[in-house]
C-alpha cells in the first residue's frame, strides 16, 4: 500500500497545510530525480502520491491495489450521507440536463434559490439571506467582507471597525483573509508577512486544558474567558472591533471540543456590549454533524448554534463541508436580519462576488442532501449513534496510558494523546504521533481512515485523531469503527512506545506482556 509519508521519516519541519493534514518537509528539494511521485498535480506532497481510489459507495473507498478503507472520518468530515448516493446522482444528471452555468451577475437559476430556502428554513427564520460560495475558506472571506460593510453601511457608520478576534488554536480557511483570523501558529508560520495585522486572538474555550480543577470552577472558568475576552476588545479599542469569530464545536484545530455551557452566551454578551458581530463557522462542524438537540425555539435543528449547549444566533454564520456532502465543491455563508436590513437601506448591494457562486450544479447537490438529512431525519441518529460512539470509545480508550482526553459532540469526536496523563504533557511533535496511527489505520488489516490533527496544545504540541462518519451510520458500523480505532492505537504504542507504555501503565496494574495479552485479546 503507497502511504504517506513513514512517521519515522518526519522532521520538526513537517508542515500542516490547508485542512490540516501533514505532509513531510524532509528537505528533499531539487529535481524531479529527488520525487517519489508520478503525479502531474501539485499535491500537499510532492514526494509522495496519495493513495489512488477507484470507486466508493457507502462508508468505503475503493483503492487501486483491490483493498477497501473503511471511511470512519468522511474526509475531512465531509462525506455525511456517505459515497455514491444514487438521489443526489440523480439531480446532478437533472440539472446538467437543464443548466450548468450561467453568470450570476446577469441570471438566476432555480437550485440556488431552493437551496437557500431550505437554508433559512433550517434556522427557523433566525437568518435571512444566503450566499454560496465554493469552499468553506470562501465562506469565511465572504464573512469578513460582510461584517467590514455592514459597519460602513449603518445610520451611523463606523468605518474605524476593522478588526477581527477570533480564538487561539483556531482555523477558519486556508485563503489570506480567512487565514489572518485564524490562529493555528503552524498553518499560519511562512504566511505570517503576508497576512492581515488587523486580528488578535484569545483563549479557546477548552476545558480540558483550560479549566484548572485546584481553582476553577466551570462558572469560574466562563467568567474568566468573558473577561479576557472584553479585556481584549478594550485593548483594540472597541469601537474597532467589527467581529469576533468562532467555531461552536472546533474541529481540526483542537479535535472535536464542544464549549462548556454558558460559555457562548458569554460571548454573546461581550459582542453586543461593544457593537461587535459575532461570526460562527459551522464550515466543519454544521449541517447536523454535531446532532443538536431539539428545543422549543428549535423543533428540528440543523445547525450547531441551534443546540441549547450554545443557546445564542450568530449575526453571520458559514457553512461547508457538510452543507454538499462531498458531492460538489460548495459552502455558503447565512446573515440575519439586522446584517441584511442594514444593507438594504444602505447601498441596497454586497460589495463581493465570484464567479462559481451560487453555481446551479454546486447547488443541486447541496439541495438533494440537505433534503435526505431532512427526510431521513438524519440529525436524529446522529444524536443516537453519536452517543453510542462516545460511550465506546471511553470504555474502550480511556484508561489507555497516552490517551488524554475523548471529546465531541453527534458524530463529531476527537481523542487526545498525551505522555502523561496526569499533567496533560503532549508528544514531541517530531514524533509525528497522530499522522502515525493514521498510517497504521490504513494498513491491513485495519483499514480505516482517520482524521489525524496536530496543535491543540499551542499551535504545533499535540496530537489527535478525529472521528467523523457518516450520518446514516448503523449501531454496528459504529461498533466496528471504535473496535478498529482501539486496536490501532494500541497496536501503535506496543510497537513504537514501548519503554514509555511499559512505565505509564493504561491501568495502574498492567505491565508489558500484560498489555501485549490484552491487546491480542482485545481488551
Amino acid at each position: 500500500m503507497h502511504l504517506l509519508p513513514s512517521h519515522t521519516d518526519m522532521s520538526p519541519s513537517v508542515l500542516l497545510v490547508n485542512d490540516g493534514n501533514i505532509v513531510d518537509d524532509s528537505g528533499k528539494h531539487g529535481t524531479d530525480a529527488d520525487s517519489d511521485s508520478s503525479s502531474a498535480l501539485l499535491h500537499r506532497s510532492l514526494h509522495h502520491d496519495p493513495l489512488h481510489v477507484v470507486g466508493a459507495e457507502g462508508n468505503y473507498l475503493h483503492l487501486s491495489n483491490g483493498e477497501r478503507i473503511l471511511d470512519a472520518s468522511g474526509g475531512a468530515a465531509v462525506a455525511c450521507i456517505g459515497h455514491g448516493n444514487v438521489r443526489v446522482q440523480e439531480a446532478l444528471i437533472e440539472q446538467m440536463s437543464e443548466v450548468s452555468y450561467c453568470h450570476s451577475l446577469f441570471y438566476a437559476t432555480t437550485a440556488p434559490e431552493d437551496l437557500a430556502k431550505i437554508l433559512i428554513e433550517s434556522t427557523d427564520g433566525e437568518m435571512a439571506r444566503v450566499f454560496v460560495a465554493s469552499s468553506g475558506s470562501e465562506a469565511m472571506e465572504a464573512a469578513l467582507k460582510l461584517a467590514r460593510q455592514y459597519h460602513l453601511e449603518k445610520p451611523h457608520p463606523e468605518p474605524e471597525r476593522s478588526h477581527f478576534i477570533s480564538r487561539q488554536q483556531s482555523y477558519h480557511g486556508t485563503t489570506l483573509g480567512a487565514l489572518a483570523a485564524g490562529g493555528h501558529v503552524a498553518r499560519r508560520a511562512i504566511f505570517e508577512p503576508i497576512l492581515s495585522i488587523n486580528t488578535s486572538r484569545v483563549s479557546p474555550c477548552y476545558a480540558y486544558r483550560g479549566l484548572s480543577s485546584v481553582v476553577d470552577t466551570e462558572g469560574s472558568y466562563i467568567r474568566r474567558l468573558e473577561a479576557e475576552l472584553e479585556a481584549e476588545f478594550l485593548a483594540i479599542g472597541p469601537k474597532k472591533v467589527a467581529a469576533f469569530i468562532a467555531e461552536p464545536v472546533v474541529g481540526a484545530a483542537l479535535g472535536c471540543v464542544p464549549p462548556s455551557p454558558g460559555y457562548f452566551a458569554a460571548v454573546r454578551r461581550v459582542c453586543d456590549k461593544y457593537g461587535a458581530l459575532l461570526i460562527l463557522d459551522e464550515v466543519m462542524s454544521g449541517a447536523g454533524r454535531t446532532g443538536p438537540a431539539p428545543s422549543e425555539r428549535h423543533p428540528r435543528p440543523l445547525h450547531a448554534w441551534q443546540d441549547p449547549l450554545i443557546g445564542i444566533t450568530p449575526d453571520i454564520m458559514t457553512m461547508g463541508k457538510g452543507l454538499g456532502g462531498g458531492y460538489m465543491p460548495v459552502a455558503a455563508m447565512l446573515a440575519n436580519r439586522r446584517v441584511v436590513n442594514t444593507l438594504e437601506q444602505g447601498t441596497g448591494c454586497f460589495s463581493h462576488g465570484q464567479t462559481y457562486q451560487g453555481h446551479p450544479l454546486a447547488c443541486k447537490a447541496a439541495l438533494e442532501v440537505q433534503r435526505i438529512i431532512r427526510d431521513d431525519d438524519l440529525v436524529t441518529n446522529v444524536r443516537i449513534q453519536g452517543a453510542l460512539l462516545g460511550r465506546l470509545l471511553h470504555e474502550k480508550l480511556s484508561h489507555h496510558a497516552a490517551v488524554g482526553d475523548i471529546r465531541g459532540k453527534g458524530l463529531f469526536w476527537g481523542i487526545e494523546f498525551v505522555q502523561n496523563k496526569i499533567t496533560k504533557e503532549p508528544f514531541d511533535p517530531s514524533q509525528g504521533i497522530a499522522m502515525a496511527i493514521h498510517e497504521l489505520g490504513m494498513q491491513h488489516p485495519h483499514n480505516i481512515s482517520l482524521y489525524p490533527g496536530t496543535g491543540s496544545v499551542d499551535g504545533r504540541r499535540g496530537d489527535h485523531i478525529l472521528i467523523a462518519p457518516a450520518y446514516n451510520i448503523t449501531a454496528d458500523e459504529i461498533r466496528q469503527i471504535v473496535d478498529t480505532v482501539a486496536a490501532v492505537v494500541r497496536q501503535y504504542f506496543l510497537q513504537n512506545h514501548k519503554g514509555w507504555l511499559a512505565m505509564h501503565s493504561a491501568d495502574g496494574q498492567l505491565g508489558l506482556a500484560e498489555k501485549v495479552k490484552a491487546f491480542q485479546f482485545g481488551r
